[in-house]
């Protein structure tokens, strides 16, 4: 069975998308996005800057674009058993396999990323990757830390990021390395994603989520929320609404794949990161990422 997978924010890179846009369905697909997004958002991905692609307001549609492309243009080779997508990804994956339109995801995408860019601006925070510990050890600790800060992806075994106030993350980073940690390295992203700050996004989000139709997709997505496969759309809203603050189960939602009958995993989209946490969750899978042929 073919698992198909979606990457999220931190994929992102100067001239991604270039090869796709030489096709006449992509350059339309681009031409399209540009006009949703009211700016050119393909000249930032092929010519733009590192520091360019790092804008929330670019580097999530971006993501996007490049996914839903590359899914796009696999043709009949796109056959997926099953679907997942790494936070951001979750759009991506949904919009492949026909649950939301190329338009609508979009612009979900975009007021997703706006909305979260308010909450940062309101609310600021940080997140930390923490390398080596037991999560259990993680979140307790987390707990016992003054001020908010919250386990948000669980990307692998040893691998979990935490997410919330500057201060808190900086103590419980403090504490963890105290109790063993190989790293607890504060990441360079501009707020608290996956954490309660996150709450007046998704109230947002959850309006413009509500105005959009969304049909039964062709097979299940395996959703970060609850980490287990789901079909039907009205949870599907509510899992992609509830995401925004509460953790990315990625290491659940493979072992659950993999239990499911998985035997390939398809990285569409920017990168290779979704394939590096594969192999840290079982090293005997199958990875590869999606090319045109």
């Amino acid at each position: 069975m073919k698992a198909y997978l979606f990457p999220g924010q931190g994929a992102q890179f100067s001239g991604m998308g270039k090869e796709l846009y030489n096709s006449t369905k992509g350059k339309k697909l681009f031409e399209k996005a540009n006009k949703i997004l009211g700016f050119d958002i393909s000249k930032i991905m092929f010519k733009g800057s590192e520091e360019d692609l790092k804008q929330t307001n670019v580097t999530q549609p971006a993501i996007f674009i490049h996914s839903v492309i590359l899914s796009k243009l696999l043709g009949r080779s796109f056959n997926p058993d099953m679907v997942s997508g790494h936070s951001l990804g979750e759009f991506s994956a949904l919009t492949a396999i026909g649950s939301f339109s190329f338009e609508d995801g979009l612009t979900l995408v975009r007021k997703r990323a706006k909305a979260m860019q308010s909450a940062c601006n309101l609310k600021p925070g940080t997140m930390a990757a923490i390398l080596g510990l037991d999560p259990k050890l993680v979140e307790k600790t987390c707990l016992n830390t003054v001020g908010i800060v919250v386990a948000a992806n669980y990307n692998c075994p040893g691998q979990l990021v935490i997410s919330g106030e500057v201060s808190a993350i900086k103590n419980a980073c403090d504490s963890l390395k105290t109790q063993g940690a190989k790293r607890a390295l504060i990441l360079p992203v501009s707020g608290a994603f996956h954490s309660p700050l996150m709450e007046p996004a998704r109230n947002e989000l959850a309006r413009a989520i509500d105005d959009v139709s969304l049909t039964s997709p062709i097979c299940p997505i395996y959703q970060n929320f609850s980490s287990l496969p789901i079909e039907d759309p009205k949870t599907i809203k509510a899992n992609l609404i509830s995401q925004l603050t509460t953790p990315v189960k990625w290491t659940s939602i493979i072992k659950n794949m993999l239990d499911d009958g998985a035997k390939e995993f398809i990285e569409v989209g920017p990168g290779r990161v979704l394939q590096g946490l594969i192999k840290k969750i079982d090293s005997n899978c199958e990875t590869k990422s999606a090319t045109i042929i």
